[in-house]
């Protein structure tokens, strides 16, 4: 079970698109971003409703029009985009279960549930964990990898495709 979905990864991969050359142009099209990556352009412009409302990127006007990042990407963490489409909910919604024994019948003594929960205690510790790498890394971390892996035409072709949907649009208007 993914605790962390799809819509994040999608939003990161969006948002990379968006950092700052030369990585990235420095605003897009939502149904320009869903085309670059394959998903219906619905589907990226709910996540980037997401990530309007918390403040990561604003809508941009003007012959490209669409979003651009709402502050440098170095002032954006992981944890940001987590937050903005997934909402900051528990990793771990501990049950209580340690109350449940069969051994206990109706009624578990006090040693059994007094205290926070063991298993509890671990996975919030891990949740903690998670949350500080993740609001560790920032947008202009993944873009410098993404950077250093890709061949040194990637981010031209990237801003390349998207200029030239820009130019077809602006001709179609005309």
């Amino acid at each position: 079970m993914s605790h962390i979905s799809t819509g994040v990864e999608y939003a990161l991969h969006c948002m990379l698109y968006l950092a700052e050359p030369p990585h990235g142009v420095r605003e897009a099209g939502v149904r320009d971003l869903a085309d670059l990556q394959g998903v219906p352009a619905e589907y990226v412009a709910k996540l980037f409703t997401k990530l309007h409302k918390a403040g990561l990127v604003v809508a941009t006007e003007g012959a490209r029009g669409g979003f651009a990042l709402a502050r440098p990407s170095s002032e954006i963490s992981v944890l940001d985009v987590v937050d903005a489409i997934d909402g900051d909910k528990p990793l771990f919604d501990c049950r209580e279960i340690r109350a449940r024994c069969a051994v206990f019948g109706d009624e578990a003594p006090p040693w059994a549930t007094s205290g926070v929960c063991a298993v509890h205690a671990v996975m919030k510790n891990a949740e903690k964990r998670m949350r500080e790498a993740l609001a560790a890394d920032r947008l202009s971390d993944l873009a410098g990898r993404v950077h250093a892996k890709a061949p040194r035409t990637f981010g031209p072709q990237v801003v390349k495709w998207l200029d030239e949907r820009t130019g077809q649009r602006r001709a179609a208007k005309s």
